[in-house]
Protein backbone atom coordinates (compact mmCIF):
# COMPACT_ATOMS: atom_id res chain seq x y z
CA UNK A 1 0.00 0.00 0.00
CA UNK A 2 1.42 3.40 -1.58
CA UNK A 3 1.48 6.89 0.75
CA UNK A 4 -1.41 7.97 -0.87
CA UNK A 5 -3.86 4.44 -0.34
CA UNK A 6 -2.74 4.64 3.18
CA UNK A 7 -3.96 8.27 3.36
CA UNK A 8 -7.79 7.48 2.48
CA UNK A 9 -10.66 7.30 4.53
CA UNK A 10 -10.63 3.54 5.48
CA UNK A 11 -14.18 3.91 7.35
CA UNK A 12 -17.35 2.90 5.47
CA UNK A 13 -19.91 4.79 7.29
CA UNK A 14 -22.92 3.44 6.03
CA UNK A 15 -21.40 0.18 5.77
CA UNK A 16 -20.51 -0.12 9.57
CA UNK A 17 -24.17 1.47 10.83
CA UNK A 18 -25.62 -1.21 8.74
CA UNK A 19 -23.82 -4.32 10.22
CA UNK A 20 -24.53 -3.54 13.94
CA UNK A 21 -28.18 -3.39 12.66
CA UNK A 22 -30.23 -7.06 12.05
CA UNK A 23 -31.08 -9.97 14.81
CA UNK A 24 -29.21 -12.02 17.10
CA UNK A 25 -27.04 -15.01 16.43
CA UNK A 26 -28.44 -18.37 17.08
CA UNK A 27 -26.39 -20.33 19.49
CA UNK A 28 -25.25 -22.12 16.88
CA UNK A 29 -23.88 -19.05 14.67
CA UNK A 30 -22.75 -17.77 18.04
CA UNK A 31 -20.40 -21.29 19.09
CA UNK A 32 -19.02 -21.25 15.42
CA UNK A 33 -17.64 -17.61 15.93
CA UNK A 34 -16.31 -19.04 19.67
CA UNK A 35 -14.58 -21.89 18.50
CA UNK A 36 -13.28 -19.47 15.94
CA UNK A 37 -11.65 -17.12 18.54
CA UNK A 38 -10.31 -19.54 21.06
CA UNK A 39 -8.04 -20.33 18.21
CA UNK A 40 -6.43 -16.80 18.94
CA UNK A 41 -6.21 -15.90 15.57
CA UNK A 42 -8.24 -12.90 15.86
CA UNK A 43 -11.71 -12.76 14.06
CA UNK A 44 -13.08 -10.76 10.61
CA UNK A 45 -15.33 -7.31 10.75
CA UNK A 46 -18.49 -9.71 10.53
CA UNK A 47 -17.53 -11.74 13.20
CA UNK A 48 -17.06 -9.11 15.49
CA UNK A 49 -20.66 -7.38 14.18
CA UNK A 50 -22.24 -11.19 15.03
CA UNK A 51 -21.06 -10.69 18.38
CA UNK A 52 -22.31 -6.99 18.96
CA UNK A 53 -25.96 -8.16 18.37
CA UNK A 54 -26.04 -10.40 21.50
CA UNK A 55 -28.11 -9.60 23.80
CA UNK A 56 -29.42 -12.80 25.46
CA UNK A 57 -27.11 -12.70 29.09
CA UNK A 58 -26.48 -16.72 29.14
CA UNK A 59 -24.53 -15.42 25.22
CA UNK A 60 -22.89 -12.77 26.54
CA UNK A 61 -21.32 -15.24 29.36
CA UNK A 62 -20.07 -17.31 26.71
CA UNK A 63 -18.34 -14.54 25.04
CA UNK A 64 -16.57 -13.29 28.38
CA UNK A 65 -15.77 -16.69 29.55
CA UNK A 66 -14.38 -17.34 25.79
CA UNK A 67 -12.35 -13.78 26.46
CA UNK A 68 -11.04 -15.10 29.79
CA UNK A 69 -9.82 -18.04 27.82
CA UNK A 70 -8.19 -16.12 25.55
CA UNK A 71 -6.25 -13.27 28.52
CA UNK A 72 -5.09 -16.08 30.40
CA UNK A 73 -3.44 -18.15 27.49
CA UNK A 74 -1.91 -15.22 26.11
CA UNK A 75 -1.15 -12.86 29.07
CA UNK A 76 -0.86 -14.90 31.87
CA UNK A 77 -1.53 -13.61 35.35
CA UNK A 78 0.54 -10.22 34.43
CA UNK A 79 -1.13 -6.66 34.45
CA UNK A 80 0.98 -3.80 33.56
CA UNK A 81 1.01 -0.65 34.99
CA UNK A 82 1.89 2.87 34.57
CA UNK A 83 0.29 6.44 35.36
CA UNK A 84 -0.28 9.44 33.51
CA UNK A 85 1.93 12.78 33.90
CA UNK A 86 -0.50 15.51 32.03
CA UNK A 87 1.96 18.30 31.28
CA UNK A 88 -0.75 20.94 31.10
CA UNK A 89 -4.70 21.87 30.27
CA UNK A 90 -4.03 25.01 27.95
CA UNK A 91 -5.84 24.00 24.60
CA UNK A 92 -6.99 25.18 21.59
CA UNK A 93 -9.53 22.91 20.96
CA UNK A 94 -13.49 22.61 21.84
CA UNK A 95 -13.97 19.41 21.99
CA UNK A 96 -17.85 19.43 24.29
CA UNK A 97 -16.81 16.39 26.16
CA UNK A 98 -13.14 17.82 27.37
CA UNK A 99 -12.83 19.96 30.62
CA UNK A 100 -9.73 21.61 28.88
CA UNK A 101 -11.43 22.65 26.05
CA UNK A 102 -10.80 26.16 25.01
CA UNK A 103 -14.02 27.99 25.88
CA UNK A 104 -14.49 26.63 29.51
CA UNK A 105 -14.04 29.76 31.76
CA UNK A 106 -14.60 27.26 34.98
CA UNK A 107 -10.02 26.06 35.65
CA UNK A 108 -7.34 27.96 35.46
CA UNK A 109 -4.83 27.40 32.82
CA UNK A 110 -1.19 25.99 33.52
CA UNK A 111 1.43 24.25 31.33
CA UNK A 112 3.67 22.97 33.41
CA UNK A 113 7.60 24.25 33.31
CA UNK A 114 10.43 21.38 33.06
CA UNK A 115 11.46 21.74 36.86
CA UNK A 116 7.33 20.98 37.19
CA UNK A 117 7.66 18.06 35.54
CA UNK A 118 10.72 16.97 37.07
CA UNK A 119 8.98 17.23 40.51
CA UNK A 120 5.77 14.93 39.15
CA UNK A 121 8.27 12.71 38.18
CA UNK A 122 10.01 12.30 41.13
CA UNK A 123 7.08 12.00 42.98
CA UNK A 124 5.69 8.89 40.87
CA UNK A 125 8.97 7.22 41.27
CA UNK A 126 9.16 7.46 45.21
CA UNK A 127 5.74 5.60 44.73
CA UNK A 128 7.37 2.70 42.77
CA UNK A 129 6.22 3.57 39.00
CA UNK A 130 8.53 2.86 36.46
CA UNK A 131 6.38 3.20 33.56
CA UNK A 132 4.93 6.82 32.37
CA UNK A 133 2.20 8.03 29.77
CA UNK A 134 3.15 11.98 29.13
CA UNK A 135 -0.24 13.37 28.03
CA UNK A 136 0.64 17.28 25.89
CA UNK A 137 -2.29 19.37 25.32
CA UNK A 138 -2.54 20.80 21.67
CA UNK A 139 -1.53 24.65 22.12
CA UNK A 140 1.24 26.75 20.94
CA UNK A 141 2.53 26.63 24.79
CA UNK A 142 3.54 23.07 24.23
CA UNK A 143 4.70 22.77 20.88
CA UNK A 144 7.18 20.25 19.50
CA UNK A 145 10.06 21.64 21.01
CA UNK A 146 8.33 21.56 24.79
CA UNK A 147 7.57 17.78 23.96
CA UNK A 148 10.86 16.81 23.04
CA UNK A 149 12.28 18.72 26.37
CA UNK A 150 9.61 16.86 28.30
CA UNK A 151 10.34 13.48 27.19
CA UNK A 152 14.54 14.04 27.75
CA UNK A 153 13.19 15.87 31.54
CA UNK A 154 11.00 12.23 32.47
CA UNK A 155 14.06 10.58 31.65
CA UNK A 156 16.48 12.31 33.08
CA UNK A 157 15.10 12.51 36.44
CA UNK A 158 16.03 9.47 38.91
CA UNK A 159 15.94 9.14 42.82
CA UNK A 160 17.45 7.04 45.76
CA UNK A 161 20.77 8.32 44.18
CA UNK A 162 19.97 7.06 41.04
CA UNK A 163 18.11 4.02 41.33
CA UNK A 164 15.30 4.71 40.47
CA UNK A 165 14.34 6.43 36.99
CA UNK A 166 11.41 6.14 34.54
CA UNK A 167 12.33 3.08 31.75
CA UNK A 168 9.88 3.86 29.47
CA UNK A 169 7.29 6.84 28.40
CA UNK A 170 4.50 6.43 26.11
CA UNK A 171 2.92 9.60 25.05
CA UNK A 172 -0.23 11.14 24.19
CA UNK A 173 0.24 14.13 22.23
CA UNK A 174 -2.00 15.76 19.22
CA UNK A 175 -1.35 14.21 15.39
CA UNK A 176 1.31 15.85 13.86
CA UNK A 177 3.77 15.92 10.44
CA UNK A 178 5.31 12.50 9.65
CA UNK A 179 8.71 15.03 10.65
CA UNK A 180 7.96 16.07 14.17
CA UNK A 181 6.93 12.35 14.33
CA UNK A 182 10.85 11.31 13.85
CA UNK A 183 12.11 14.21 16.26
CA UNK A 184 9.58 12.51 18.76
CA UNK A 185 11.15 8.92 17.80
CA UNK A 186 14.26 9.94 18.46
CA UNK A 187 13.85 10.38 21.85
CA UNK A 188 12.95 6.75 22.30
CA UNK A 189 9.59 6.86 23.51
CA UNK A 190 7.41 3.54 23.75
CA UNK A 191 4.22 3.57 22.17
CA UNK A 192 2.50 6.75 20.43
CA UNK A 193 -0.92 6.96 21.51
CA UNK A 194 -4.18 9.02 20.01
CA UNK A 195 -7.67 8.06 20.32
CA UNK A 196 -10.08 9.04 17.27
CA UNK A 197 -12.61 9.90 19.86
CA UNK A 198 -15.61 8.88 17.56
CA UNK A 199 -14.79 7.49 13.93
CA UNK A 200 -18.31 8.52 12.77
CA UNK A 201 -16.95 11.48 10.42
CA UNK A 202 -20.68 13.28 10.23
CA UNK A 203 -20.54 13.23 14.52
CA UNK A 204 -17.15 14.62 14.75
CA UNK A 205 -18.44 17.28 13.83
CA UNK A 206 -20.48 18.23 16.24
CA UNK A 207 -18.44 17.31 19.43
CA UNK A 208 -15.31 19.15 17.60
CA UNK A 209 -16.64 22.48 16.47
CA UNK A 210 -15.19 24.16 13.38
CA UNK A 211 -12.12 26.37 13.26
CA UNK A 212 -9.94 23.97 15.88
CA UNK A 213 -6.82 21.82 14.46
CA UNK A 214 -8.71 18.52 15.84
CA UNK A 215 -12.30 19.63 14.32
CA UNK A 216 -10.22 17.77 10.63
CA UNK A 217 -11.43 14.05 10.92
CA UNK A 218 -9.20 13.13 8.57
CA UNK A 219 -6.08 14.99 9.75
CA UNK A 220 -6.92 12.78 12.97
CA UNK A 221 -7.88 9.54 11.37
CA UNK A 222 -4.57 9.56 9.36
CA UNK A 223 -2.40 9.94 12.41
CA UNK A 224 -1.26 6.61 13.33
CA UNK A 225 -0.14 6.41 9.35
CA UNK A 226 2.47 8.99 10.11
CA UNK A 227 3.80 7.99 13.14
CA UNK A 228 4.60 4.55 11.68
CA UNK A 229 6.05 6.24 8.32
CA UNK A 230 7.86 8.04 11.11
CA UNK A 231 9.46 5.17 12.21
CA UNK A 232 7.77 4.47 15.25
CA UNK A 233 6.95 1.11 15.86
CA UNK A 234 3.77 0.38 18.11
CA UNK A 235 1.02 2.90 18.62
CA UNK A 236 -2.03 3.11 20.26
CA UNK A 237 -5.85 3.73 19.39
CA UNK A 238 -9.06 4.38 21.39
CA UNK A 239 -12.57 5.72 20.67
CA UNK A 240 -14.46 7.65 24.03
CA UNK A 241 -17.42 5.73 24.53
CA UNK A 242 -20.44 7.01 25.00
CA UNK A 243 -20.53 9.64 22.01
CA UNK A 244 -22.48 7.64 19.79
CA UNK A 245 -23.66 3.65 19.55
CA UNK A 246 -20.10 1.80 21.20
CA UNK A 247 -21.34 -0.71 18.51
CA UNK A 248 -20.15 1.15 15.51
CA UNK A 249 -16.90 2.41 17.28
CA UNK A 250 -16.26 -1.05 17.91
CA UNK A 251 -16.39 -2.07 14.14
CA UNK A 252 -14.32 1.18 13.70
CA UNK A 253 -11.42 0.26 15.63
CA UNK A 254 -11.54 -3.16 13.53
CA UNK A 255 -11.65 -1.32 10.18
CA UNK A 256 -8.29 1.00 11.93
CA UNK A 257 -6.79 -2.51 13.25
CA UNK A 258 -7.00 -4.14 9.63
CA UNK A 259 -5.88 -0.96 7.91
CA UNK A 260 -2.73 -0.72 9.83
CA UNK A 261 -1.92 -4.72 9.16
CA UNK A 262 -2.42 -3.91 5.56
CA UNK A 263 -0.60 -0.74 5.31
CA UNK A 264 2.61 -1.41 7.68
CA UNK A 265 2.19 -5.27 8.90
CA UNK A 266 1.43 -4.67 12.63
CA UNK A 267 -1.45 -3.30 13.77
CA UNK A 268 -1.88 -1.38 16.52
CA UNK A 269 -0.03 -2.11 19.94
CA UNK A 270 -2.96 -0.92 22.48
CA UNK A 271 -6.24 -0.33 22.42
CA UNK A 272 -7.92 2.05 24.83
CA UNK A 273 -11.94 1.95 26.16
CA UNK A 274 -12.19 5.01 28.22
CA UNK A 275 -16.37 6.07 29.01
CA UNK A 276 -17.08 9.41 29.01
CA UNK A 277 -17.06 10.64 32.72
CA UNK A 278 -18.08 13.96 34.29
CA UNK A 279 -15.76 16.82 33.43
CA UNK A 280 -16.40 20.73 34.64
CA UNK A 281 -17.76 22.61 32.32
CA UNK A 282 -18.44 19.57 29.38
CA UNK A 283 -21.75 20.04 28.29
CA UNK A 284 -22.13 16.23 26.99
CA UNK A 285 -19.89 14.94 29.87
CA UNK A 286 -22.97 16.46 31.44
CA UNK A 287 -25.60 14.44 29.04
CA UNK A 288 -23.86 11.52 27.28
CA UNK A 289 -25.62 11.61 24.00
CA UNK A 290 -24.93 7.22 24.05
CA UNK A 291 -24.07 6.03 27.59
CA UNK A 292 -22.59 2.59 27.82
CA UNK A 293 -24.17 0.59 30.23
CA UNK A 294 -22.03 -1.66 32.49
CA UNK A 295 -22.87 -5.30 30.81
CA UNK A 296 -22.35 -3.40 27.60
CA UNK A 297 -18.67 -2.52 28.32
CA UNK A 298 -17.95 -5.75 29.86
CA UNK A 299 -19.12 -7.05 26.65
CA UNK A 300 -16.87 -4.62 24.03
CA UNK A 301 -14.02 -5.47 26.42
CA UNK A 302 -14.55 -9.18 26.12
CA UNK A 303 -15.28 -8.75 22.13
CA UNK A 304 -12.29 -6.59 21.70
CA UNK A 305 -10.15 -9.03 23.21
CA UNK A 306 -11.59 -12.20 21.01
CA UNK A 307 -10.88 -9.74 18.01
CA UNK A 308 -7.58 -8.53 18.72
CA UNK A 309 -5.87 -11.06 20.76
CA UNK A 310 -2.54 -10.05 21.01
CA UNK A 311 -3.37 -6.42 21.23
CA UNK A 312 -3.43 -4.86 24.89
CA UNK A 313 -6.32 -3.56 26.42
CA UNK A 314 -5.96 -0.71 28.60
CA UNK A 315 -8.18 0.69 31.19
CA UNK A 316 -8.02 3.86 32.98
CA UNK A 317 -9.13 5.10 37.00
CA UNK A 318 -12.07 6.60 35.14
CA UNK A 319 -13.61 3.35 36.18
CA UNK A 320 -14.20 2.27 39.97
CA UNK A 321 -11.74 -0.27 41.26
CA UNK A 322 -14.69 -3.11 41.22
CA UNK A 323 -14.87 -2.53 37.58
CA UNK A 324 -11.37 -2.66 36.74
CA UNK A 325 -10.95 -6.27 38.85
CA UNK A 326 -13.23 -7.76 37.17
CA UNK A 327 -12.55 -6.88 33.78
CA UNK A 328 -8.93 -7.86 34.16
CA UNK A 329 -10.31 -11.21 33.76
CA UNK A 330 -12.05 -10.77 30.58
CA UNK A 331 -9.64 -8.12 28.60
CA UNK A 332 -7.66 -6.29 29.83
CA UNK A 333 -3.87 -6.12 29.87
CA UNK A 334 -2.72 -2.36 31.07
CA UNK A 335 -4.12 -0.82 33.99
CA UNK A 336 -3.24 3.15 34.71
CA UNK A 337 -2.52 3.32 38.75
CA UNK A 338 -2.78 6.20 41.56
CA UNK A 339 -3.87 8.84 38.32
CA UNK A 340 -4.55 12.36 38.85
CA UNK A 341 -5.82 14.14 35.94
CA UNK A 342 -4.94 17.81 36.29
CA UNK A 343 -1.35 19.12 35.65
CA UNK A 344 0.91 19.32 38.47
CA UNK A 345 -1.28 17.35 40.72
CA UNK A 346 1.21 14.42 42.26
CA UNK A 347 3.69 16.81 43.78
CA UNK A 348 1.94 20.16 44.78
CA UNK A 349 -1.57 20.04 44.68
CA UNK A 350 -3.35 23.28 43.01
CA UNK A 351 -6.39 24.28 43.43
CA UNK A 352 -8.84 25.32 40.23
CA UNK A 353 -6.51 23.73 37.70
CA UNK A 354 -9.54 21.12 37.10
CA UNK A 355 -9.06 17.24 36.38
CA UNK A 356 -9.45 16.25 32.47
CA UNK A 357 -12.12 14.04 33.73
CA UNK A 358 -14.04 12.41 36.87
CA UNK A 359 -11.91 9.20 38.52
CA UNK A 360 -13.87 5.90 39.66
CA UNK A 361 -10.56 4.39 41.08
CA UNK A 362 -8.78 6.69 43.82
CA UNK A 363 -6.90 3.82 45.13
CA UNK A 364 -2.94 4.29 45.51
CA UNK A 365 -0.66 2.71 43.58
CA UNK A 366 0.49 0.21 46.28
CA UNK A 367 -3.36 -0.10 46.76
CA UNK A 368 -3.92 -1.57 43.61
CA UNK A 369 -0.02 -3.53 43.71
CA UNK A 370 -2.43 -5.36 47.04
CA UNK A 371 -5.72 -5.97 45.42
CA UNK A 372 -4.09 -7.27 42.03
CA UNK A 373 -1.78 -9.76 44.47
CA UNK A 374 -4.72 -11.16 45.92
CA UNK A 375 -6.38 -12.09 43.26
CA UNK A 376 -3.26 -13.84 42.28
CA UNK A 377 -2.04 -11.03 38.97
CA UNK A 378 1.53 -10.17 39.08
CA UNK A 379 1.84 -6.19 38.80
CA UNK A 380 4.22 -5.33 36.37
CA UNK A 381 6.89 -2.15 35.25
CA UNK A 382 8.44 -4.60 33.08
CA UNK A 383 10.03 -2.64 29.96
CA UNK A 384 11.99 -5.55 28.97
CA UNK A 385 10.47 -5.42 25.39
CA UNK A 386 10.50 -2.23 24.54
CA UNK A 387 14.63 -1.98 25.47
CA UNK A 388 15.47 -5.24 23.60
CA UNK A 389 13.72 -4.13 20.39
CA UNK A 390 11.07 -6.59 20.88
CA UNK A 391 8.76 -4.13 19.48
CA UNK A 392 6.26 -3.77 16.32
CA UNK A 393 6.73 -6.70 14.09
CA UNK A 394 9.65 -8.07 15.86
CA UNK A 395 6.66 -8.59 19.44
CA UNK A 396 4.14 -9.86 17.28
CA UNK A 397 5.88 -12.49 15.71
CA UNK A 398 6.98 -13.42 19.57
CA UNK A 399 3.28 -13.09 20.74
CA UNK A 400 1.44 -14.86 17.89
CA UNK A 401 3.62 -18.55 18.18
CA UNK A 402 3.37 -17.93 22.02
CA UNK A 403 6.77 -17.19 22.81
CA UNK A 404 6.86 -14.07 24.28
CA UNK A 405 5.46 -15.24 27.20
CA UNK A 406 8.78 -16.64 28.35
CA UNK A 407 10.28 -13.27 28.74
CA UNK A 408 6.84 -11.06 29.72
CA UNK A 409 5.99 -13.65 33.09
CA UNK A 410 9.79 -13.67 34.19
CA UNK A 411 10.22 -10.08 33.48
CA UNK A 412 6.89 -9.10 35.25
CA UNK A 413 8.13 -11.27 38.27
CA UNK A 414 11.53 -9.25 38.51
CA UNK A 415 9.91 -5.67 38.36
CA UNK A 416 7.40 -6.77 40.89
CA UNK A 417 10.07 -8.44 43.16
CA UNK A 418 11.98 -4.65 43.03
CA UNK A 419 8.68 -3.19 44.17
CA UNK A 420 8.27 -5.41 46.98
CA UNK A 421 11.89 -4.94 48.08
CA UNK A 422 11.94 -1.50 47.65
CA UNK A 423 8.24 0.21 48.48
CA UNK A 424 6.40 -2.22 49.59
CA UNK A 425 4.40 -2.43 53.17
CA UNK A 426 5.39 -5.28 55.79
CA UNK A 427 1.98 -6.47 54.59
CA UNK A 428 1.88 -6.34 50.75
CA UNK A 429 5.85 -7.45 50.60
CA UNK A 430 4.96 -10.61 52.37
CA UNK A 431 1.77 -11.04 50.21
CA UNK A 432 3.76 -10.59 47.07
CA UNK A 433 6.65 -12.76 48.19
CA UNK A 434 3.97 -15.76 48.67
CA UNK A 435 2.53 -15.20 45.38
CA UNK A 436 5.81 -14.81 43.71
CA UNK A 437 6.84 -18.27 45.46
CA UNK A 438 3.59 -19.92 43.82
CA UNK A 439 3.78 -18.69 40.17
CA UNK A 440 7.47 -19.65 40.55
CA UNK A 441 6.70 -23.06 42.14
CA UNK A 442 4.08 -23.47 38.48
CA UNK A 443 7.05 -22.65 35.81
CA UNK A 444 7.43 -26.17 34.42
CA UNK A 445 11.07 -25.95 32.30
CA UNK A 446 13.81 -26.74 34.60
CA UNK A 447 16.39 -24.16 32.84
CA UNK A 448 13.75 -20.85 33.03
CA UNK A 449 12.90 -21.46 36.59
CA UNK A 450 16.85 -21.88 37.58
CA UNK A 451 17.49 -18.58 35.51
CA UNK A 452 14.14 -16.88 37.16
CA UNK A 453 15.18 -17.98 40.47
CA UNK A 454 19.18 -16.55 40.42
CA UNK A 455 17.39 -13.21 39.16
CA UNK A 456 15.06 -13.31 42.39
CA UNK A 457 17.81 -13.80 44.59
CA UNK A 458 20.13 -11.02 43.22
CA UNK A 459 16.96 -8.78 43.26
CA UNK A 460 16.99 -9.45 46.94
CA UNK A 461 20.97 -8.93 46.97
CA UNK A 462 20.42 -5.60 45.76
CA UNK A 463 20.47 -6.00 41.85
CA UNK A 464 18.36 -3.68 39.95
CA UNK A 465 16.75 -3.38 36.06
CA UNK A 466 17.30 -6.91 35.16
CA UNK A 467 15.06 -8.64 32.33
CA UNK A 468 15.14 -10.83 29.87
Amino acid sequence: MNIEERHQNFIDRDKLYSMIEGKEPSQSELETVINKSLEMKGLSLEEVALLLRVEDPKQIHQIMEAAKTVKEEIYGKRLVLFAPIYTGNACVNNCTYCSFRMDNKLIKRKVLSMDEIAQETSSLLKEGHKRVLLICGESKRNDIDYMVEAIRTTYAVSTRDGKDSIRRINVELAPMSVEDFKKIKAEKIGTYVCFQETYDPIKYTEFHPAGTPKSDYMNRLTVMDRAMEAGIDDVGIGALLGLIDYRFEILAMMEHATHLERAFGVGPHTVSVPRIEYAVGAPHSENIPAKVGDDDFKKLVAIIRLALPYTGIILSTRESDEMRNELIEYGVSQLSAGSKTNPGSYAHEEEGTGSQFSTGDHRTLEEVIGSLADHGYIPSFCTGCYRNGRVGHDFMDLAKPGLIKEYCMPNALFTFKEYLEDFGSEETKQKGLNLIKKLVSEVNKPQLKTKIDENLENIHKGQRDIYF
